[in-house]
């Protein structure tokens, strides 16, 4: 993953630095609101007489700040994007390329739907997880651990209060994601088999038809449907429980602060404006733990995706491409004695003593008889077994395994 990602490093960089600035400005206008409403309109600091220049001056600076923050925003979503989709498509264009060198027997051993899955929505999952990490990530540390800095320089007393209701918020998380992450794995799986079953009756509709086998396919596709459906309600039934449990913890944390800080104003240690900045920054934290809880959805998701694709691109191919590029040495003949030949899996060969001569007259030939070698090489270990008696290889130049570039024209 690292390999892709380093080539668009400058971009995250910069998203990075447009998310931090897009954050700082949605920490600062609590403090600026706080000011506002103790010395602008209950005029705390001025024997209860408001100020209307002081709450214009800090107006006018929270209506900069937006504009800043939007910027940064929308510079970070524009940065965010490049790098991710464009992370993806050269994931994609790796994965397709390594799926065309594949050989028929590892092909077979993913199956066709499954590699679709993987290069398609497979690839789009670790894309949102790439995005995420950028985005989510940061701004989701940056958001958490800003709010409770500015939560602690209000009032030591209304940090300690959110930080008492973290631990059960984090444990509840925890548990939940524990049981996503083996379900989301599964959900990928069985879209691989939906896909597998429609790409195959769409390819024999023919023979299905003439056969009269429409209501086996049916059933066998409504089954493989109903399976991929239960597994998303699963996950969305068990994701479903997190939102309100989040909700209810990080309420009553605000009860509590509204109820310490009662007395806190009763006794003239606090303001009703470092009140409202309090409320405020719990009410951050809470989206920016809200935001980290959809962060771990979708990282949990794009993981068990990069896996699928990692064991794709980790394949190596048993048809590896030759190295031979001069056309000109394209001379031979190849002798089979009593060659027989059996598919994987079984020792009763369907081909029995094939006797072969064949000379090699032009390049053509012998790019046919290079990609037959590349086959006959591997046979015996992965696509086929070949039981050979005698095969003898005659030319000037040994055996050549040409590069299948060198004879595009």
């Amino acid at each position: 993953m690292w390999k892709y990602i380093r080539r668009y490093l400058p971009l995250a960089i910069a998203a990075v630095i447009f998310m931090t600035g897009e954050v700082f400005v949605d920490l600062i206008q609590p403090k600026l609101m706080s000011a506002i409403v103790d010395d602008g309109v209950l005029g705390v600091s001025n024997g209860g007489v408001g100020n209307m220049q002081l709450i214009l001056k800090y107006g006018f600076r929270m209506v900069i700040l937006v504009l800043v923050g939007c910027i940064c925003g929308a510079s970070n979503s524009i940065c965010v994007n490049i790098s991710s989709q464009n992370v993806g498509n050269s994931i994609r264009k790796d994965a397709f390329k390594h799926i065309m060198g594949l050989s028929f027997q590892q092909t077979d051993r993913f199956t066709t739907g499954s590699l679709v899955t993987r290069v398609t929505n497979d690839i789009t999952q670790t894309e949102r997880m790439v995005a995420q990490f950028i985005r989510g990530l940061i701004r989701t540390g940056l958001l958490t651990f800003g709010s409770l800095y500015f939560l602690f320089s209000l009032n030591p007393k209304y940090s300690f209060i959110v930080l008492c209701t973290l631990p059960f918020v984090i444990g509840f998380m925890i548990i939940c994601l524990r049981k996503a992450g083996p379900l989301f794995t599964k959900l990928q799986a069985q879209l691989d088999n939906v896909n597998q079953i429609m790409q195959e009756d769409i390819t024999g509709i023919r023979i299905i038809k003439a056969c009269v086998r429409e209501l086996y396919e049916k059933t066998r596709f409504g089954k493989a449907n109903e399976e991929l459906i239960g597994t998303q309600l699963s996950v969305l039934i068990l994701l479903s429980y997190m939102f309100p449990v989040m909700f209810i913890f990080m309420n009553i944390a605000v009860v509590i602060i509204l109820y310490v800080g009662s007395f806190d104003v009763a006794s003239g240690v606090s303001s009703p404006g470092n009140i409202m900045a309090a409320i405020t920054y719990t009410t951050q934290l809470l989206h920016g733990i809200l935001m980290l809880l959809m962060l771990f959805q979708t990282i949990t998701r794009g993981m068990a995706s990069w896996k699928r694709v990692r064991e794709v691109l980790n394949t190596t191919t048993a048809l590896p491409d030759g190295t031979a590029t001069d056309i000109s040495l394209a001379k031979g003949r190849l002798d089979f004695n009593n060659v027989s030949f059996a598919y994987p899996g079984t020792d009763t060969p369907i081909l029995k003593n094939i006797n072969l001569k064949y000379v090699i007259a032009n390049p053509a030939a012998y790019y046919a008889l290079s990609c037959f070698i590349k086959n006959f090489k591997i046979s015996v270990k992965e696509r086929f077994l070949f039981k050979i008696k005698f095969i003898r290889l005659n030319g000037s130049h040994g055996l050549l395994i040409f590069q299948s570039r060198s004879f595009k024209s």
